[in-house]
């Protein structure tokens, strides 16, 4: 077994692609209520509210940080790069970036549905 795709429960379907469109990735299959993003590896997938209540059969509790995402970014500039970005387009940056003590440059960023985004650089 392996994990095979990670799903985000949106709000906004537009703000979120808008979003996720800052940190590079493009929208690689779009069924409405549901969006593939393009990544390398596990695939991404954008969900609206509405259609995760259709799957689950109840309307799911969003409250607090219980999953991190941790995207791998080539270079700490890139790390930089990326945190600029989203704050020039008023996005909350929740922690600057900085050296964390396991040797990698790290930043947490926080996406329109109030998800805990890491954006990393192996040192």
């Amino acid at each position: 077994m392996k994990l095979d795709m990670v799903g985000i429960i949106v709000k906004d379907m537009t703000k979120a692609i808008a979003f996720y469109t800052l940190l590079d990735f493009t929208v690689r299959e779009h069924y409405g209520e549901y969006v593939e993003l393009h990544n390398d590896g596990v695939r991404l997938s954008l969900n609206t509210q509405h259609m995760i209540t259709q799957v689950y059969g109840f309307a799911p509790q969003l409250k607090g940080e219980r999953i991190e995402l941790a995207f791998l970014c080539d270079t700490a500039q890139q790390v930089d790069h990326y945190c600029n970005i989203l704050h020039e387009a008023g996005h909350k940056i929740v922690k600057a970036p900085w050296l964390a003590p396991w040797q990698q440059y790290y930043a947490i960023v926080q996406d329109v549905d109030g998800n805990l985004i890491s954006l990393f650089a192996t040192i």
